[in-house]
């Protein structure tokens, strides 16, 4: 790790798109003095990097702080792993990957910020009539932040919400999604990082803001 060294860069946009441009293999996640440093090997993009830009690792927005050839270092602060599941990786893990969008970018998916707000567990993941069907149990505070057809980014993957209960909601992963994720490799009872639509949340601010200066009134 000592070899890792890349010339300094400010930071640019920290906004993403949802739209994955490929997954990237862990070469280590091990504690460190800040939380934990995670490695990925990057090839695709590495020699575009530079230490301060801004990549989605399965939907959390992690900050380049080393490269050494292909291998890209992050840090995960604790906060990341209380709030991610990215302290559940092990080397030969495959993840998800999006540099921050440009302001020329299309949009193609959704406005996804890389703040995870939590995380879920896969209940099942089976095959319906070519398609796959996801279904998700997630807490119920990130459940009301939610709309039957609206969006979500489940590790990083910005997908509509096709079913939405109690308890749970559901995808449906289409066959270029599955092949070009890392939910190709995803299983039952598997934790997955969840960040709900920024739209929604900020109407349910304005609501809860509009409520509180109508009752001071």
């Amino acid at each position: 790790m000592a070899a890792f060294a890349v010339k300094a860069r400010p930071g640019g946009s920290r906004m993403f798109r949802g739209i994955i441009e490929g997954t990237a293999e862990v070469v280590a996640c091990a504690p460190s003095a800040l939380g934990s440093r995670l490695v990925l090997d990057l090839a695709p993009i590495a020699t575009a990097l530079d230490t301060g830009q801004s990549v989605a690792v399965n939907g959390a927005c992690l900050t380049v702080v080393a490269r050494q050839g292909a291998e890209i270092a992050f840090d995960l602060a604790g906060e990341t792993l209380r709030r991610t599941a990215l302290g559940d990786l092990r080397p030969g893990a495959r993840v998800n990957f999006e540099r921050a969008m440009r302001l020329e970018d299309r949009l193609d998916g959704h406005l996804v910020q890389g703040h995870v707000d939590s995380v879920g567990t896969i209940v099942s993941f089976d095959e319906r009539h070519g398609d796959r069907w996801l279904v998700v149990v997630a807490s119920a505070d990130l459940l009301a932040q939610m709309v039957p057809k609206g969006c979500i980014a489940i590790d990083g993957i910005s997908l509509t919400i096709a079913e939405l209960d109690s308890d749970r909601f559901a995808c449906t992963i289409v066959p270029h999604t599955h092949a070009v994720t890392n939910l190709a490799t995803r299983r039952a009872g598997e934790r997955v990082n969840l960040e709900c639509d920024v739209l929604i949340k900020w109407i349910a601010r304005l609501h809860q803001n509009s409520r509180g200066t109508s009752r001071s009134s």
